[in-house]
């Protein structure tokens, strides 16, 4: 695979952990386990993402401690290797080579972890975790705790006085992508524009909205990406209008539109890619007045992407276009300016505008500091910008408008004068559309 994350980059992101955490102070970040599917078979494993951001190590059930003390390190424990177990399951790496293979300081057998936390524990102040996430490592830092509490009398040294959530730090590092975190993400998002193209040419009347989930799922795969990011959504017709619609059962129509929202994850990391577009590939005029104000809504929120500005601002340039548009065109009734203040917009503008992108499809970072004021963009930072409008089939507007839900998302990442849209190749406008989908 090509834009893999080098080993050292890794070690990098640890030591600048290490470096955020208080003196004497350890913090811990699991591993994911495998989870069952049915009976003696599991899901396809996917690793904890804050473990892999620190580790790039992508087995299940293993422990990473950062302990900065007078000797500031890391200790990975993980599984140890077993033939036996290799045999049906495949191959481990083994502590015995995660050292060398994962440039941890040391390495130790997972099993060895309940004894051996209590011993590393002394001397200890406080300990982070990420405390929203894990509630199994929250039970085995407690009893690790009082085992060094029941030792305090004789020993001398006080258990941890402090617990500490890990996520602050943690989240605000994950935030801003490195050069080669961005270059994998264009990689996600290059596989994942190829799959909308191919998709765009798939459809017809009479095909299954499944089959559509099927064909980006196989082109994800022949490039690399094992797995959609998240579940995809298939939406024909009135289901483009239910915001997490992922049944994907039911027949394409002729007439209709198609909403597909999607993205491939590769080495860990997710694309996220919106486009609506007609199954027979030509847009009626209804269609067209309303997906070329969602068009009109999204490039005023790109006006806002650079550095300086915000989410906020972004957010407030797309509804302002969608609210004025609504307004006009009779779905909206009154005065323009007092249904914008009054965020009567929201009725068929119903989510926020995009949201982080990273290792996670909704990834990690806060959106306001402490004061309450919005985050502002900085280069690295990766973001969608996906406006909608949804009009249900039981809406009290013109019958011409119901059951039309459109949304249009890009993967945008901040750069030093704006922003670079990594999934621009998708073919967007309505005639760029129509030219793509004709010319199979």
């Amino acid at each position: 695979m090509k834009d893999v994350i080098p080993q050292n980059e890794f070690n990098q992101r640890r030591q600048q952990l290490l470096e955020l955490l208080p003196t004497n102070s350890l913090a811990l970040v699991a591993a994911s386990s495998e989870v069952t599917r049915s009976n003696d078979t599991e899901f396809p494993f996917r690793q904890n993402s804050d473990f892999f951001y620190l580790t790039g190590f992508n087995e299940p059930d293993a422990v990473l401690l950062l302990i900065n003390d007078s000797n500031p390190r890391s200790v990975l424990f993980c599984q140890d290797k077993d033939p036996k177990h290799e045999v049906w399951h495949g191959l481990r790496l083994g502590y015995e080579n995660a050292v060398e293979a994962l440039a941890v300081d040391s390495a130790e057998d997972l099993d060895t972890l309940p004894e051996r936390l209590p011993e590393l524990l002394q001397g200890i102040e406080s300990i982070f975790y990420p405390m929203d996430e894990d509630s199994i490592l929250a039970e085995f830092v407690s009893e690790a705790r009082d085992e060094v509490s029941v030792k305090a009398r004789r020993s001398g040294k006080l258990a941890p006085q402090s617990l500490s959530d890990l996520r602050p730090d943690l989240d605000a590092m994950r935030l801003i992508k490195s050069a080669a975190e961005i270059a994998v993400m264009k990689e996600a998002a290059r596989i994942s524009t190829q799959a909308f193209r191919r998709i765009m040419r798939f459809v017809e009347d009479g095909k299954h909205e499944y089959q559509v989930a099927a064909e980006l799922h196989h082109e994800f795969a022949m490039n690399g990406a094992l797995h959609p990011a998240y579940g995809i959504i298939s939406g024909g017709g009135a289901n483009a209008c239910i915001l997490h619609y992922t049944d994907n059962r039911d027949v394409l129509r002729d007439g209709d539109l198609l909403l597909v929202d999607a993205g491939a994850e590769y080495q860990g990391y997710a694309a996220d890619i919106t486009r609506t577009f007609p199954v027979n590939g030509k847009f009626n005029e209804p269609q067209s007045i309303l997906y070329n104000l969602v068009l009109k809504a999204q490039q005023a929120a790109f006006a806002e992407i650079k550095p300086g500005s915000n989410l906020v601002k972004a957010s407030e340039a797309a509804a302002r276009v969608i609210s004025d548009g609504l307004t006009e065109l009779g779905i909206l009734t009154g005065d323009a300016e007092e249904n914008f203040k009054e965020q009567r917009w929201k009725t068929y503008f119903i989510h926020g505008l995009g949201h982080w992108l990273g290792l996670d499809v909704h990834d990690v970072g806060r959106y306001r500091d402490s004061e309450g004021e919005p985050i502002s963009f900085k280069p690295g930072m990766v973001l969608t910008v996906e406006p909608g409008v949804y009009i249900p089939e039981d809406a009290e507007v013109d019958e011409q408008w119901r059951g039309i839900g459109i949304r249009i998302e890009d993967d945008l990442v901040v750069t030093e004068d704006g922003f670079d849209n990594m999934t621009a190749g998708v073919p967007k406008t309505i005639e760029e559309i129509e030219e793509w989908m004709k010319s199979q």
